[in-house]
């Protein structure tokens, strides 16, 4: 399993870490700064499922007219994570 660090442009958390495991299912989402009960169920929501699963959900979702949010953030996240992996 590994685990990476990212850094959120245009939100409220300064920070998500998250681990893939082999199969690439999402475990262990922590974001530090942003909303947070709304980001620890999002966490809750989506640990075990597929990396590309919770990309497809999340990706493009927009906060306050920012043009990306805490959750696009993570899908970006991990899409990065994913190519890393490759």
């Amino acid at each position: 399993m590994n685990t990476f660090q990212f850094t959120p442009q245009g939100v409220c958390a300064r920070n998500i870490q998250f681990s893939l495991d082999e199969n690439n299912n999402v475990k262990d989402v922590s974001f530090y700064g942003g909303c947070n009960g709304n980001l620890k169920a999002i966490s809750k929501l989506i640990d075990g499922k597929p990396a590309q699963e919770v990309i497809d959900v999340l990706k493009g979702n927009d906060c306050a007219g920012r043009g990306t949010s805490c959750a696009d953030q993570l899908a970006i996240a991990l899409e990065q994570a994913m190519e890393y992996e490759a």
